[in-house]
């Protein structure tokens, strides 16, 4: 059922990613986002609403992004009731404002922590983001499946399915939020 769920979130915004695509460019721009950035991920990011810029109104493309940040992004993609998770946190390291997105996140088995009760807010690699986005569409749901070596069942499979179309990116480099931005264009 967890899997039939995500199919069709995932189907869905895929629809509307279509959608957006024959339209155009319709989504509102960002002043600090040009061309040497992956604007279409961005906009369509924007209008699935699974990203969006700051208070201020810029996109902060080469910002890094965290494990924290990246947890929120795949909740707002796969359009997870967040509000089911409100006042849980079963991280120590996980701020009260961003709790919810964790918390549905690994009750639906997109991530984990990282043991001892924390979740490990650091910077998201590109391998971590992969694995968060291969989960998402039903990869990986065993232990079993990485055959011991999460990292490098991880990329294999991400480099099956070119997942990192696009990107210029090492397994342990920190993303910033114009790669997230086209990681998750590509998974759709």
């Amino acid at each position: 059922m967890r899997n039939l769920k995500r199919a069709l979130s995932l189907t869905l915004a895929s629809v509307m990613l279509l959608g957006m695509m024959v339209i155009g460019t319709s989504a509102a721009g960002y002043p600090d986002v040009d061309d040497s950035h992956n604007v279409e991920a961005i906009e369509v990011l924007q209008a699935v609403g699974a990203m969006s810029g700051s208070n201020s109104g810029n996109f902060n493309p080469d910002a890094k992004v965290s494990r924290v940040e990246m947890a929120i992004v795949m909740a707002n993609l796969m359009k997870l009731d967040v509000n089911y998770f409100a006042g849980q946190n079963n991280f120590s390291d996980v701020p009260a404002w961003a709790s919810a997105y964790v918390e549905a996140c690994a009750a639906n088995g997109i991530i984990s922590g990282v043991g001892d009760g924390r979740f490990g807010t650091g910077n998201v690699t590109a391998t971590q983001a992969a694995l968060m986005m291969l989960k998402a569409l039903g990869y990986f749901q065993y232990t079993e499946d990485f055959n011991n070596d999460w990292a490098r069942a991880t990329a294999q499979q991400a480099a099956q399915i070119r997942l990192f179309e696009g990107l210029d990116v090492a397994n342990n480099t920190q993303l910033t939020r114009n790669q997230v931005a086209q990681l998750a264009l590509n998974a759709l």
